[in-house]
């Protein structure tokens, strides 16, 4: 990068990476929300990959430059999350609006992203694949949704789909824990810090992590537009299938409903303007 945008690095990038570490948190915590499709809106997604592939060669070169984004993870995750799922539990449906025009903002610079290096037919197969793939997926679970009694083996399934939704873009953990009745008590028994919720739920994550991380990496590494593609094809897939519908049949309600896509989009501009000139690579 250039000088120039190495020079709005330091304090001012230290708080910026801060404040998208808590988007990401809020986006792993949050239904229908991604914070891997944060991370890789924001840029951070491919060096975190990096580090949890690779966690002892990448540690010196990677963990400095990371450490704000983890301890705004941790703020997003327990501390604000927690505030904003007072507003999804009283204003779900203009909460879950805002986000949709968040992501929805970010769409052009993550199609951008994936072009980096070029695109082929497979890329857009890869999109349109991966995209009805997703909607299967998530109308399959609509439609057959099983309610099961929370234990320590489903705790350690929550982690798995909580790890899954940061390294795999895209894949809410929310929308897989939602139809198992498993979301409530999950998210509930982080915020309250109950150790027979958390212990099982970090080693479904740690595991998951330690078997997937490399794997996912290596295939960005070998087959970038493809992959990132299918990024995209999910990202709209997941963002479609989270919009509420029902709340755009009165006048009122699709009025605000309308006006929050529209603040998220400005929001999600910003934040990308703002991103491209103080990111140092």
């Amino acid at each position: 990068m250039s000088k120039k945008q190495n020079s709005g690095a330091g304090p001012m990038q230290f708080i910026f990476r801060i404040v998208q570490g808590a988007l990401i948190g809020l986006g792993a915590v949050l239904p229908g929300i991604s914070g891997g499709v944060l991370g890789v809106i924001f840029g951070i997604y491919k060096p975190i990959m990096e580090l949890l592939s690779n966690p002892f060669k990448n540690f010196r070169t990677h963990v400095p430059k990371l450490i704000p984004v983890f301890i705004g993870g941790i703020i997003g995750f327990l501390g604000v999350a927690n505030i904003l799922s007072f507003f999804l539990n009283k204003y779900p449906d203009p909460s879950v609006c805002l986000f949709i025009g968040l992501i929805g903002g970010m769409l052009p610079s993550l199609f951008r992203e994936a072009g980096e290096q070029g695109r082929s037919k497979g890329s857009y197969i890869s999109l349109i694949v991966c995209m009805c793939v997703i909607f299967a997926l998530l109308i399959g679970l609509q439609m057959f949704s099983v309610e099961v009694v929370p234990n320590f083996f489903w705790y350690l399934f929550c982690g798995f789909c909580l790890a899954l939704s940061v390294i795999a873009p895209g894949m809410s953990f929310s929308t897989l824990l939602m139809p198992l009745g498993l979301y409530t008590p999950f998210v509930d028994g982080i915020g309250h810090f109950d150790f027979n919720i958390l212990i099982p739920g970090g080693i479904g994550a740690l595991v998951t992590v330690i078997l997937l991380a490399k794997a996912i990496n290596a295939l960005f590494d070998n087959y970038y537009s493809i992959a990132f593609h299918g990024i995209v094809g999910i990202v709209i897939a997941a963002t479609v299938m989270i919009i509420p519908v029902n709340s755009f049949l009165s006048a009122g309600s699709a009025v605000v409903n309308i006006i929050c896509i529209v603040v998220g989009v400005i929001i999600a501009l910003a934040l990308d303007k703002f991103n491209s000139g103080v990111k140092v690579e």
